[in-house]
């Protein structure tokens, strides 16, 4: 069994994958998604990433069927103390705002779903770019203080603002951000390393990747346009399928097969092996979660890991 690691700056022990639960309510039902976790659990995992939004682009939803389903799960299993839960405020269609006010209410909100007390890592999910980052610092330790959630985080935020609400927290003495999460993987790397990546490494954060296998495409099933047809996420897939992103397909899947494992599990291994504290992957169903939690297992070489850099170098 992989050992777990802990969160930086924090005492939180976590099994370096990260469930992300994003397709509960969409692309699984309530029982399913009971299902997947509970394959989750058994397989060593214990961090599940939501948010008040997922999935609100389902026709239908409310984007707060996610953190139900989790509740419920909760309810059913009894096994709160045993899982390390994230989730975040600010990207729902109806509320794209970090107004503190909007804050101290979407917390509750979230809290009452999750049916706990508390979470252990709270997301400014995406900035809104016009609140002060003092004001959005303040309400983020205020909630800490208050036993609310255990840790903060920052998801999608410039490095310029990130660095500034860092600041803040310093100098005001305030919860500091822990953790980010960036959009990173093997054919989306320039944005991470180019602006995010020094400021990680110099203020210790942990690095939880969204997207880590690009919304499937990396693993390896989309080798030819026909392969996209009638898939759920075959749009978000599309803007990989060309020249580029296939060469690193090949690679992986080369690389896979010499390790007897699946793409996908190259492809976190990859992530791991670059220093991500727990890459996000989202199942729909348990059987897809073996791959994804094989992952650290998988030591990459030296070469194997260059192989890779260079097949995706023209995404970095």
């Amino acid at each position: 069994m992989t050992q777990q690691i802990q969160i930086p700056g924090t005492d939180l022990s976590i099994f370096p994958i990260n469930l992300g639960t994003n397709t509960f309510g969409w692309t699984a039902d309530e029982a399913t998604s009971h299902a997947v976790l509970d394959a989750f659990v058994a397989a060593g995992g214990n961090f599940l990433d939501t948010a008040e939004s997922y999935p609100a682009w389902v026709p239908g939803n409310t984007g707060r069927e996610s953190e139900t389903i989790i509740g419920t799960w909760l309810a059913a299993r009894g096994n709160r103390d045993k899982v390390v839960i994230a989730t975040k405020v600010g990207d729902h269609p109806e509320h794209q705002t970090q107004d503190p006010a909007y804050i101290r209410t979407a917390i509750d909100a979230s809290l009452q779903r999750l049916q706990t007390d508390h979470v252990d890592l709270y997301y400014a999910h995406r900035d809104d770019e016009v609140t002060p980052i003092a004001e959005v610092a303040r309400v983020f330790d205020e909630i800490v203080r208050a036993g609310k959630a255990k840790h903060i985080a920052v998801s999608n935020y410039s490095k310029d603002r990130l660095a500034e609400w860092l600041a803040v927290a310093e100098a005001e003495n305030l919860a500091k951000p822990v953790a980010i999460q960036p959009q990173y993987s093997l054919v989306f790397r320039r944005d991470y390393e180019t602006e995010l990546a020094p400021l990680a490494r110099e203020h210790n954060l942990g690095v939880f990747t969204y997207f880590s296998l690009a919304a499937g495409f990396l693993t390896g099933k989309y080798r030819t346009e026909t392969d996209l047809e009638g898939a759920s996420r075959g749009g978000m897939v599309q803007g990989y399928f060309n020249a580029d992103g296939l060469t690193v397909v090949d690679e992986m899947v080369t690389i896979a097969e010499a390790h007897d494992v699946a793409p996908a599990t190259v492809a976190l291994a990859w992530l791991l092996a670059k220093g991500m504290t727990a890459p996000i992957v989202s199942a729909r169903t348990p059987e897809q979660l073996d791959d994804l939690m094989a992952a650290p297992e998988l030591t990459l070489s030296e070469d194997e890991v260059t192989r890779l850099d260079r097949s995706s170098a023209p995404f970095a």
